[in-house]
This record gives structure tokens, C-alpha cells and sequence, in this order.
């Protein structure tokens, strides 16, 4: 979904709805919960909205009230952000359902959790993961998460040295690629990975098992077929590596 998708059905109608269609946009959609009057005027230029340069956003947003509230200052510039109402109100406009509230939880804690994260590839991952969660697209955030939870596995057991790492994974995979470096450990079966990681202690038995479940919905998800996890499921396997992998396991 882009913008200019998302504004297309609004672009006749009243800029005050326009404007927040935007700021909807950039909540759900790319994680920003309040913008500027130029921060909103770059999404409506970016989604082809005539005289966008030229219109007064501060006048309508100013006006807008119970829509949108400004919750702060960006420099001396205020910024602006959609109340529950003007929520409902863009949803009405657009036909929109309401979003599932685990779904809305599982955003705000993934979100909270990427702050804390410092490998750019795990961050990466994980921030993937919330743009497809917060477009409903469940498989492809499973498949996401995962990946930057396994990214964040291989660190921690890499963290180990080689010799030990080795040692570890012929003790499961005798015939395994000699590993050099942290990058190595993609030959390596993820759920040896995960035999790997409670041999070295990074987690129990428990831990492990959650985990490889976690993988078989992994699995099921990123191979062609039929299922589709619920949000109920997915909040789980959300719930379980972020505790699980992350929580107990911080850099």
C-alpha cells in the first residue's frame, strides 16, 4: 500500500479529510504516530494531491478538532496527531475495519523492542515484520520475525568462539561446513541452531522447544500452501520470540 493508493478515493473530497487520511497513513503504515504541517504536506505531494505546496495545513489541522490533536513540538514546529476519533472517522471514510487489537498490542511492542536493538540487520528484520503486521499480511510478518529472531540467535552463539561453536554443532551435524565466522552459521539447519543454542546455554530445553514450534509456524508460513495463522497465533509466536529471544537475551 502506498500513498498514493491510500488517498486516491479522498483526493475530491475535503482536504480536511485528506489531511487526516495522511496522518492515518503514517501511523499505521509507517510507524509514525504525529507529523509536522510539512510532514504532511510531503505525503500529500508524494500522493499527487493538487495545490499541495500552496494549501494552508496549519489553518485546517488548527480547525480539525476532534480529529487531531498537536501532542508536542518539533522545534518551533507543532505536531500533530489523530485522536481515536479522527481514527474512526478516516476508517468510516474508507470502509476500513477496525484493526484487531492484538494486532495494534503486538506493533507497539515490537516497535518498543526495535529501540533497544543495535544490529542493523536484526532491526531490519524486525522492522519488516511490523509493516506487514500492520497491513494484515500475518504469513509474511512470521517469516520476517523470525528471521531477525534467528539473526539475533546466530550473534548470541556466535559469541561463544569458534571452538566452542564447532564443537557444538558436530555434536548434532557431524557433517556440517567449517565455521569461520558468524555469517557461516546460515549453512547450518535452523533447528540444529536452535540444539546449538541450548547446548551452549543460551537456552533451556523449554526455551528450545517453544522456539522450534515457533519455527514449524515459520515453515508453515513461508511455504506455498493454504494456512493462514490468525492474529491470535501470530500475537503467540510474537509473544514467545520476543521473550523468549530477546527479552531474556538483551545486547
Amino acid at each position: 500500500m502506498t500513498i498514493v493508493e491510500f488517498l486516491h478515493p479522498l483526493k475530491r473530497g475535503p482536504i480536511r479529510d485528506i489531511c487526516l487520511a495522511a496522518l492515518y497513513f503514517a501511523h499505521r503504515y509507517n510507524q509514525k504516530d504525529a507529523l509536522t504541517v510539512e510532514e504532511v504536506r510531503s505525503l500529500l505531494r508524494r500522493a499527487r494531491i493538487s495545490h499541495a505546496i500552496k494549501i494552508n495545513l496549519a489553518g485546517t489541522l488548527s480547525r480539525s478538532a476532534p480529529f487531531v490533536d498537536p501532542v508536542g513540538k518539533k522545534g518551533n514546529k507543532f505536531i500533530w496527531a489523530l485522536t481515536p476519533t479522527g481514527q474512526d472517522h478516516v476508517r468510516s471514510l474508507l470502509g476500513l475495519s477496525s484493526p484487531d487489537v492484538e494486532i495494534e498490542h503486538d506493533v507497539s511492542s515490537i516497535e518498543f523492542l526495535v529501540k533497544s536493538l543495535k544490529d542493523e540487520d536484526v532491526s531490519n528484520y524486525i522492522l519488516e515484520g511490523i509493516k506487514c503486521l500492520s497491513l494484515g499480511a500475518l504469513r509474511a510478518s512470521v517469516v520476517f520475525l523470525w528471521s531477525g529472531a534467528v539473526r539475533k540467535i546466530q550473534e548470541e552463539v556466535f559469541n561463544y568462539g569458534v571452538s566452542a561453536v564447532i564443537s557444538a554443532i558436530q555434536k548434532f551435524d557431524p557433517k556440517t561446513k567449517q565455521i569461520k565466522r558468524r555469517d557461516d552459521l546460515v549453512y547450518i539447519k535452523e533447528s540444529t541452531l536452535l540444539l546449538v543454542s541450548q547446548e551452549l546455554g543460551i537456552f533451556d530445553k523449554n526455551e528450545r522447544g517453544i522456539l522450534e514450534e515457533a519455527l514449524n509456524l515459520r515453515n508453515k508460513c513461508g511455504h506455498p500452501g493454504k494456512y493462514k495463522p490468525g492474529p491470535k497465533k501470530v500475537s503467540s509466536f510474537i509473544e514467545d520470540i520476543i521473550s523468549i529471544v530477546f527479552s531474556n537475551h538483551n545486547e
